[in-house]
């Protein structure tokens, strides 16, 4: 059990979604969010550095999304559905588009082979979330 469940499942007032659902977003928002911000880096550090422009931005983009997203996610005290939604919408988006930059590269740089698929897991995490919104 990850330390988001254990922390949800303490919580002294009913959550808005499925403790494992909320939790499994809540950790590869996380998750994503380092693996992001490790790969900008890593780009950051290649000789052909120009090329990768695209892709530190949009990495570090998703990282910066990600992040609020766990963090939006984490507070269920009051949760608001609606602002989880944009959230949530917005950190689909922008996996998609940091997977699709990696996948770019991923045959010269491991770290966006990696970083494309850790993207994806937090995509389909927020989808899964998205879709156990309460309306």
């Amino acid at each position: 059990m990850s330390r988001a469940q254990q922390m949800l499942e303490t919580h002294p007032r009913a959550l808005s979604l499925e403790a494992s659902v909320l939790a499994a977003c809540i950790d590869e928002c996380f998750v994503c969010a380092q693996t992001c911000t490790a790969c900008a880096d890593a780009d950051l550090g290649e000789p052909d550095v120009e090329t990768l422009l695209r892709c530190i931005t949009l990495c570090l983009n998703c990282s910066d999304i990600c992040l609020s997203t766990g963090g939006v996610l984490s507070r269920q005290t009051e949760f608001v559905p609606d602002q989880a939604r944009i959230v949530l919408e917005a950190c689909i988006d922008a996996c998609r588009r940091s997977a699709e930059e990696c996948d770019h590269h991923a045959q010269h740089h491991e770290h966006c082979r990696i970083c494309a698929e850790e993207c994806r897991r937090c995509e389909e995490a927020c989808a899964v979330a998205l879709l156990a919104l309460p309306t």
